[in-house]
């Protein structure tokens, strides 16, 4: 493993269990799936750095304002939230929420993972963060989804205004899932990972009686600390704000389950279809078209293969978009469907990349489940991100230096 680099954030379990020679599993078919290498009909794209005077610490997530392009946001994972202007050039960034002193960024993936501008921002000034805090009895971490405001009309966020909405324990240090974004319908969704350990010991995949391997929908604006959308799946069944509602009755604010650990996920700009990538066992790395009361299949399966048991699963779960194999990497960070107007090839397909190998794949949003990606870029980058600016242009960004590089057409 890269001994210089803090192998943090996406479940690099994957690596550990599978590279490394941990309890990784196999597909139940001995290796024989095996996907054949991308093929080379990908669209032809180039990386062009961006801000290089900027020294970035860990960055995690990069975001703009609702509507507003001159500035970006860094999501860095010790527990800070800069802000840079939108310059080419720039040298320096601001403070826009420092909550070190509340955030465990102790274990390999815990700390500042995620945050998500209220729609109305800054007339509702109010931003959504996720973040790991020290766990309590009888759990490593307590994953931690709050509301912070503003004082200054968006210039900056007040760290005594923090209200908790979820607290969920996590009894391992991995696999905390920590994105989160509103969708077109004005509710926040934010992805948990299945409480980690290798193979879901928990078997929390599919149990839906607690927020651990979910995508949750919540409305934040209609109680308090928020209301259930009554289209959720169990929207009848009384709230889970600690995790579970200690009742052993199913979640009302789960959206989706079967997730190992949804690192990243978004939201398609023209359709509002949701799309995350879903971190990997120790085999198959995949992409899925999430929808309300989808199951996925983690534990059962990984990808679209059996994992427990690995012959015979229970295949009932939805089948990813697209998935490969562990010989193109093995920690998958969920992109964007790119809906920019710079790279005409590339308009419709959802990009995203892997942490460990440092590739850059696409697949059309309209493919039919289950394919192979086509690899646009190899690089060697540690893509903990990519962000999509209010014009639809997409950006990586590198967790081991520090760097922003942006999507550009080749000339």
């Amino acid at each position: 493993m890269q001994a210089m680099v803090r192998l943090s954030v996406i479940g690099l379990a994957a690596l550990a269990q599978g590279a490394c020679g941990g309890g990784g599993g196999g597909d139940g078919n001995g290796g024989s799936n095996t996907p054949p290498p991308p093929g080379n009909n990908a669209p032809t794209v180039e990386l062009e750095p961006v801000f290089g005077g900027l020294a970035l610490n860990d960055p995690v997530a990069l975001r703009q304002a609702p509507g507003e392009d001159a500035s970006w946001y860094v999501v860095e994972q010790r527990g800070v939230i800069r802000v840079f202007n939108n310059d080419p050039n720039v040298t320096g960034a601001g403070t826009f929420l420092d909550i070190q002193d509340r955030v465990d960024d102790g274990p390999s993936e815990a700390g500042l993972l995620g945050m998500a501008f209220h729609p109305g921002f800054p007339s509702t000034p109010e931003v959504f963060v996720s973040y790991t805090a020290p766990g309590q009895a009888g759990s490593v971490l307590v994953s931690r989804i709050s509301r912070f405001t503003s004082a200054d009309g968006g210039q900056t966020l007040e760290a005594g205004s923090e209200q908790v909405l979820l607290a969920v324990p996590q009894p391992n240090g991995n696999h905390n899932g920590g994105d989160l974004h509103f969708g077109m319908d004005g509710l926040l969704y934010v992805g948990f990972g299945d409480g980690g350990g290798a193979g879901d010991p928990g078997e929390n995949g599919q149990d839906t009686t607690n927020l651990l391997g979910t995508i949750v929908r919540i409305d934040v604006d209609g109680g308090s600390p928020y209301a259930i959308p009554p289209s959720n799946p169990f929207a009848a069944q009384p709230a889970c704000t600690g995790g579970d509602n200690g009742l052993a009755l199913d979640c009302p604010e789960i959206f989706a389950w079967g997730l190992r650990n949804p690192w990243r996920f978004s939201f398609d700009r023209n359709t509002g279809d949701l799309w995350t990538g879903d971190v990997g066992q120790g085999t198959w790395e995949e992409v899925d078209l999430v929808v309300a009361g989808g199951n996925y299949g983690w534990n059962d399966r990984e990808g679209a293969h059996c994992y427990d048991p690995p012959n015979g699963c229970d295949e009932s779960s939805l089948d990813p978009v697209a998935e490969y194999s562990h010989a193109l990497g093995a920690s998958i960070t969920g992109g964007y469907v790119y809906r920019g107007s710079a790279i005409p090839d590339l308009a419709g397909h959802y990009v995203f990349a892997d942490y460990v190998s440092g590739r850059v794949f696409a697949v059309r949003a309209d493919s039919q489940p289950t394919v192979n990606p086509v690899e646009l870029l190899d690089t060697n980058l540690f893509i903990s991100a990519l962000a999509e600016d209010i014009d639809g242009e997409l950006y990586i960004v590198s967790y081991n230096n520090g760097t922003v590089h942006r999507l550009a057409d080749v000339p």
